[in-house]
């Protein structure tokens, strides 16, 4: 990518036409800041897929020029990519308390807690990266310690809103900063870069003080276990949690690895408040009377190893879900998991428990931590950008920003709907946007990153669906016969008793391509295996209709 000396680029490499891998990049001369490093997970087309994280090539070139990693807040969609971020490149990372003590976490599982600058800001901070100067303000959202970003550049200023809500009664009583956006917003925006989950959403999003006055009403209705699953990152719901299980007389357990790690850390940091006594260990359970445990799960977005998975299965080591238990899920499915949440919710009602679920008013479980209709546009109204990119959401989302922004008076022509990699370049304050840096999704299992690409990926999609067949041949090293009989194995396409018929026909066509072949010049195994695997495709695909993956085995003996 050729910048010229006066050129200010903004790109996304992740959060774009998608709900999640949230990384955005702001550059001006030889220094660029990175804003946010998330992760995604897969669905279930993505065989053995563990995380989604970005392609950082571009970063990769250019590290010399890059002068922080700016975090906005702690959610795994802002902070997952982090560990395999620093694992490449050598970078200071900038978040508020709360955010940095669940970054440790991370790079403490990475062996990268002693390698990596860190550094703790707030609202007040005000620091320099180069030619760009950084300043911030705080927001509501769903985890305490939330921050927008305004960057000052010698284009102008960007600001870019991180995720949040205006929720004029936060739990923490820490307010939106109404004044300094305004402040902002008089300066001059010329860019403001805001995110778009809840575009389609009309109205303004409720505050989460009402979703304790739920909780504390179904705990109190309750007459045995309590389960009650949410997002470990959304502190105040969990806080809520506790304040209602502390009402009602019940004690709290906590299930599932990120949820006793995150809790840990935020009551150590002092953004939890547990009165000692009030947590119990998972082997106390079954000790104590059903009416007075309540606990707090993993899960709630379905995943398969997630505390709540388990217990819907009964396949919990320590507890089970039993008839006439409550179990209340305190979240709303992400885009995507709205399946294995709804099969996880059947589970539980097979189970006999009496089970709470759904957004709003449908159980008064769950409030947005995103802004909707109403709130994006007093965001725009705030701010007065000259130009602006909708980002964090779907299409569809990224449109339904777009009519907002004009609705309050932003022109059609300075509002960009871009895609992870598209460059929007501004000269003398004047934007386009004509080219693309490298962008894509980079796969994490448990044996690597980046090992997993497309052809593998593809090989597991047609195993899954197809099944195998394998054919394993002995032949002759001097004449290159068949020494003996083809061993035909059928995995996930037939079974081999039923289908002797079909299996008997894949022998015969073997035993002739090998005598065929035997007359034949050049790489006579390499041309052999092409042979038998298009031959014996072609003839399963007429014989069942299916196109099982084959694989040629030639043994010379």
């Amino acid at each position: 990518m050729n910048i010229g000396d006066s050129t200010l680029s903004i790109f996304a490499l992740g959060g774009i036409n998608e709900i999640g891998k949230n990384m955005y990049v702001l550059q001006y001369e030889n220094d660029i800041i990175i804003i946010d490093c998330g992760a995604k997970f897969p669905d279930e087309t993505l065989l053995g897929v563990d995380l989604i994280i970005q392609d950082i090539s571009y970063l990769q070139k250019n590290k010399d020029k890059i002068r922080a990693l700016i975090v906005t807040h702690g959610h795994e969609d802002h902070i997952g990519g982090i560990p395999y971020l620093l694992k490449q490149l050598s970078i200071p990372v900038y978040a508020t308390k709360l955010t940095l003590g669940l970054i440790k976490l991370k790079l403490k599982e990475h062996g990268l807690q002693r390698v990596t600058e860190l550094n703790e800001i707030n609202a007040d901070s005000n620091f320099e990266a180069g030619t760009l100067n950084l300043t911030f303000f705080n927001v509501n959202h769903s985890i305490p310690d939330c921050l927008g970003i305004a960057i000052h550049t010698p284009e102008g200023t960007v600001v870019h809103t991180g995720d949040f809500k205006f929720d004029l009664t936060p739990i923490n009583k820490k307010y939106t900063d109404f004044h300094k956006m305004t402040e902002i917003g008089n300066r001059g925006v010329l860019l403001l870069i805001s995110e778009s989950t809840n575009a389609e959403r009309p109205g303004f999003t409720q505050s989460e003080r009402v979703v304790g006055e739920h909780i504390e009403d179904a705990f109190r209705k309750a007459n045995q276990k309590i389960f009650i699953s949410t997002f470990a990152s959304n502190v105040y719901r969990v806080q809520q949690i506790i304040n209602a299980a502390l009402k009602t007389n019940r004690k709290v357990a906590l299930l599932g690895r990120s949820m006793v790690n995150i809790v840990s850390v935020a009551a150590e940091l002092g953004y939890l408040t547990i009165p000692d006594g009030t947590l119990i260990e998972t082997n106390e359970i079954n000790r104590i009377a059903p009416d007075k445990v309540v606990m707090i799960c993993t899960g709630s977005q379905g995943e398969p190893m997630a505390a709540l998975s388990r217990l819907s299965t009964s396949t919990y080591r320590q507890v089970s879900v039993l008839a006439g238990d409550t179990v209340i899920l305190a979240s709303s499915p992400i885009p995507g998991n709205e399946k294995s949440v709804s099969r996880i919710i059947d589970n539980l009602f097979h189970l006999g428990a009496k089970v709470i679920y759904g957004s709003g008013s449908a159980s008064g479980m769950h409030v947005s931590g995103h802004a909707f209709q109403e709130e994006l546009k007093l965001m725009l109204t705030l701010m007065k950008p000259t130009y602006f990119i909708p980002i964090h959401g779907e299409f569809r989302m990224l449109q339904q920003h777009r009519t907002l922004a004009e609705s309050v008076g932003v022109k059609s022509e300075n509002i960009f709907i871009i895609n992870n990699g598209d460059v929007v370049d501004i000269t003398n304050t004047v934007a386009s946007q004509t080219r693309r840096i490298q962008a894509g999704n980079v796969f994490v299992d448990e044996l690597g990153v980046g090992d997993v690409g497309k052809i593998v990926l593809r090989d597991r999609k047609l195993l899954s669906e197809e099944g195998m067949l394998i054919v394993v041949i002995s032949l002759s090293k001097t004449d290159g016969q068949i020494i003996s009989n083809p061993d035909i194995i059928s995995r996930g396409f037939v079974y081999e008793r039923a289908a002797e018929n079909i299996l008997n026909e894949v022998n015969r066509l073997v035993i002739t391509i090998v005598d065929e072949s035997r007359h034949s010049n050049g790489d006579k195994r390499n041309d052999l295996k092409h042979t038998l695997k298009k031959s014996i495709e072609k003839l399963l695909y007429t014989q069942t209709k299916r196109r099982p993956m084959i694989l040629p085995f030639i043994i010379e003996i």
